[in-house]
C-alpha cells in the first residue's frame, strides 16, 4: 500500500469528486480510478459508492479513512525524525487570495524563511471563499482566510488583522449613487457579489433582515474580480477594505456613502487542528504568533 495512493484516497474522501481530485493531485481521472480500484482490492472492500453522477464514502471507506490519516501523519513524522540534522525541512503548502499574498503573507514568510531556510514553501492563490475547502480537501496545510462566525472545533485560528466590508461603485457612478439625502432602494441597485463565502452570507443576511430581495447582476469568484467588474460600471460590489487599498483599480472605484453596515472581517491563519502535529505548520504558527505579539 503506497503512500501516494493513500494521499489520493485522502483527497478523494474529502472532495468526493474524481475530477477535482485528479486536477489537484496532478493525475489523470483514469489513473486515479485505477489507483482507487487497486486500493479497494488490497483492502478487500469497496471504499466508495459511485455512479455516473455521485461519489459517496462507504462504511468501510469511513473506517479506512481514519487508518489512512494515521499512516500519513506517522509517515510525515518519520521523515522529520530521519533527517540528517536538526534543521527543519520538508514541504509546506499555503493557500490565500492574491491580496493576502502581497499584503499579509510577506512579513510572516520573511521571518519564517530566515528561521527555516530548508523548508520548501508551495503557495497557491485564489478565491478566499474556497480557503476552508482547500484545507478540508488536503490541498493546503495552512490558509489565510476570513474567520467564520461559527468556528469548527476541527480548525485552529490565529487572528492577524481586521478589515471593514465596504460597498463600492465605479468612480463615474450613476446619479442614484451620488451623495444626496434621498433614501436608496437597495433592491433596485444591481449588485456584483461573491459566489459564496462570508461576505456573501453577510450581504444576504442584511437583505433578509430588511425584507428586501437583492438584484444580483453577477456572481463572481474572488474579490479582485468583483473590483474589476465594478470599475467597468457593471454594478455595486462588496469587498473587504483591505482589497480596495491594495487594488491596482482603487482609483477607478469609490466607496458608496450611506451604504448598509456589515460586520467587519477578522482575517488570519487557519489550519486543521490535527495539522498542528506537523512541525512545519507548528513553526509557521509560532512565527506568526510571535510577530502578532510584537506588533500588538
Amino acid at each position: 500500500m503506497e503512500i501516494r495512493t493513500l494521499e489520493l484516497f485522502q483527497h478523494l474522501a474529502s472532495s468526493l469528486h474524481f475530477g477535482r481530485t485528479s486536477r489537484a493531485c496532478n493525475i489523470t481521472p483514469s489513473a486515479l480510478s485505477r489507483a482507487i480500484q487497486r486500493l479497494e482490492s488490497e483492502v478487500g472492500e469497496r471504499l466508495f459508492v459511485r455512479d455516473n453522477r455521485t461519489v459517496q464514502m462507504s462504511r468501510a471507506g469511513e473506517v479506512f479513512r481514519g487508518y489512512a490519516e494515521d499512516v500519513l501523519q506517522r509517515w510525515a513524522r518519520l521523515q522529520d525524525e530521519l533527517s540528517a540534522d536538526s534543521q527543519l525541512r520538508g514541504d509546506l503548502s499555503l493557500y490565500c487570495s492574491v491580496t493576502a499574498a502581497y499584503s499579509i503573507l510577506p512579513d510572516i514568510l520573511r521571518d519564517f524563511r530566515f528561521r527555516y531556510p530548508l523548508v520548501h514553501i508551495s503557495l497557491q492563490t485564489g478565491d478566499v471563499a474556497r480557503a476552508l475547502t482547500r484545507l478540508e480537501n488536503y490541498e493546503a496545510d495552512v490558509t489565510i482566510a476570513a474567520l467564520p462566525d461559527r468556528r469548527s472545533g476541527r480548525l485552529r485560528w490565529l487572528k492577524i488583522t481586521e478589515t471593514p466590508l465596504v460597498f463600492i461603485c465605479s468612480a463615474s457612478a450613476a446619479p442614484w449613487l451620488e451623495d444626496d439625502e434621498r433614501p436608496r432602494d437597495w433592491s433596485r441597485i444591481p449588485l456584483i457579489l461573491p459566489e459564496m463565502g462570508l461576505s456573501r452570507e453577510r450581504v444576504d443576511s442584511w437583505f433578509v433582515a430588511q425584507g428586501l430581495e437583492a438584484d444580483i447582476y453577477a456572481r463572481v469568484a474572488g474579490n479582485e474580480a468583483i473590483t474589476a467588474m465594478v470599475s467597468l460600471g457593471c454594478g455595486v460590489g462588496v469587498v473587504p477594505h483591505l482589497v480596495l487599498e491594495r487594488s491596482p483599480l482603487r482609483d477607478q472605484v469609490r466607496i458608496v456613502e450611506r451604504s448598509p453596515k456589515l460586520e467587519p472581517f477578522s482575517i488570519g491563519l487557519c489550519t486543521l487542528e490535527k495539522n498542528m502535529a506537523n512541525p512545519r505548520v507548528e513553526a509557521l504558527w509560532q512565527t506568526a504568533t510571535q510577530q502578532a505579539a510584537e506588533e500588538g
